[in-house]
């Protein structure tokens, strides 16, 4: 029987574990703030700022939102990124993306402070990630490193297909699977558009993480029995819904569920661990900013 993977129920019990910190922050007098930067007026992200300056209320973290015109010029975001830095009772720093075509999204992340780089994606992190020190683990393959934690998925010297190679997520997540730790020592194969054979690679694997942007672009057929499928995949597909829409991974579910020993689901997978590990990330910040012990989940 195919473990289905309740990330939803993982997400909550992390962000239960994180009010141990954020009471031992209080005790110091310090409150965990998480500054969110928007200039976009695209829904999509305003929803994502709006869920995140909830999951920031739900579990004690000051949260403060800071919009921009698109049409501003880009010094404008530079300089509230500045002010953010220079503001000691912000400890976390989250510019969503995409940012418009005239700001240089490498300055954007070059700006902000690595202390208050909660993403994990200033070149100072990534270089502390990959060198195996890492300040802040970039939040998806954070999350998908206690998604397999929770499930008992065993990643020492698992073999791991990674199907894509962004910086947000096949990158980070092949660096943190390949690194000597309880969620690492791993062989990893990172694959991307150029892979030949690639269902040869995913057959061979004995987890794979989808995060190619293509719906249902891994099928049950791509898969080896018993595989572990981490499907990081949302996307919008024409569907005979009440929205006109549905939301569909980067694995097509029921051919893949057919294979595997453990999957996640799209919606309540991946995502929920995304927004968990952020407010992780931000209560960890505020205490190495302060200098106040906590404890994380």
């Amino acid at each position: 029987m195919t473990d289905i993977i309740d990330g939803n129920a993982v997400a909550a019990e992390i962000r239960a574990g994180l009010a141990d910190g954020i009471d031992t922050l209080a005790d110091a007098d310090v409150t965990p703030c998480l500054a969110t930067v928007l200039m976009s007026n695209d829904p999509a992200s305003e929803t994502y700022v709006s869920m995140k300056h909830n999951d920031c209320e739900e579990v004690g973290i000051e949260a403060r939102d800071f919009e921009i015109d698109p049409e501003a010029p880009a010094e404008e975001l530079y300089d509230t990124i500045d002010e953010l830095n220079a503001d000691p009772s912000v400890h976390g720093i989250l510019v969503q993306m995409p940012v418009p075509d005239h700001v240089d999204e490498r300055e954007v992340l070059r700006r902000i402070d690595p202390a208050k780089d909660v993403d994990g994606f200033h070149p100072e992190n990534v270089g502390r990630l990959v060198a195996g020190h890492p300040r802040f683990k970039p939040c998806t393959p954070h999350g998908i490193q206690k998604l397999l934690a929770a499930t008992d998925v065993e990643t020492e010297g698992a073999d791991v297909a990674v199907v894509g190679r962004s910086n947000i997520v096949g990158k980070p997540m092949a660096n943190l699977l390949i690194q000597k730790s309880e969620l690492g020592n791993a062989t990893v194969t990172v694959c991307h558009s150029r892979t030949e054979n690639l269902a040869e690679k995913t057959r061979a694997a004995d987890i794979v993480v989808a995060a190619v942007g293509i719906p249902e672009f891994i099928t049950g057929e791509m898969l080896s029995e018993g595989v572990t499928v981490i499907d990081v995949g949302i996307n919008r597909v024409d569907a005979d819904t009440e929205k006109g829409y549905e939301l569909v991974g980067d694995v097509e579910y029921e051919s893949a569920k057919a294979k595997a020993g453990a999957i996640t689901p799209v919606p309540g997978g991946v995502g929920p661990m995304t927004r968990a590990m952020l407010l992780w990330n931000t209560v960890k910040a505020a205490g190495d900013a302060e200098a106040v012990d906590v404890n994380l989940p």
